[in-house]
């Protein structure tokens, strides 16, 4: 089995890059998807983040953007919510890959893959990128966000320069979705090169 790395910074097209990669077959194992579960109605990680941060969740999981605020720009208590989080995420992670064992390729999502160390846990990487005026006006369309917010969180990620330059594979989405379809088939076709014959 292949292990794709996929990541990307915020707002470059990754979870659409991913759901053509699933389109295509390949299992995808969405890191942002298993956080929510987790921190949603019933998520193992609901009440260790309510004790950890009170007042940060409520009958449908956890309030993210009372949590979000409680946490960005604050260092240590980011810590103490990654120091909950990313096991948890690493045991989805590996219950997924033991599920799909038998799968010639699979994809994992994974958002801070270089910023959290994960790198080395995959065989290689494909990083999404779009330029960054196109990456801005994607993330500012979102609801609840606001430029601060934005740079917030950019603060947080590796540039996307140094993430190009660290991936195996790029994979532009700032042009037609075809063409970012054409590259995540050409990728297919490297790993996978049987699968034409």
């Amino acid at each position: 089995m292949i292990v794709l790395g996929l990541t990307g910074s915020i707002g470059m097209g990754k979870t659409t890059v991913a759901r053509m990669f699933a389109d295509e077959g390949v299992p995808v194992f969405d890191a942002d998807e298993a956080v929510h579960r987790l921190q949603g109605p019933e998520g193992d990680l609901v009440q260790r983040i309510e004790a950890e941060f009170p007042g940060t969740t409520g009958p449908e999981g956890v309030i993210r953007g009372t949590l979000a605020e409680r946490v960005l720009g604050e260092p240590e208590a980011l810590r103490r919510l990654e120091a909950l989080v990313h096991p948890a995420v690493a045991l989805e992670r590996e219950t997924f890959l033991s599920t799909h064992s038998a799968a010639p390729l699979v994809v994992l999502d994974i958002p801070l893959l270089f910023e959290a160390g994960g790198s080395g846990q995959v065989d290689k990487i494909a990083v999404v990128s779009a330029p960054a005026e196109v990456q801005r006006e994607r993330v500012l369309a979102r609801p609840g966000m606001t430029p601060e917010k934005f740079e917030q969180i950019l603060a947080r990620q590796l540039p996307d320069s140094e993430k190009r330059a660290r991936a195996d594979f790029v994979i532009e989405t700032g042009g037609p979705k075809d063409d970012t379809r054409r590259a995540v088939r050409r990728i297919l076709a490297c790993l996978l090169p049987s699968a034409d014959s």
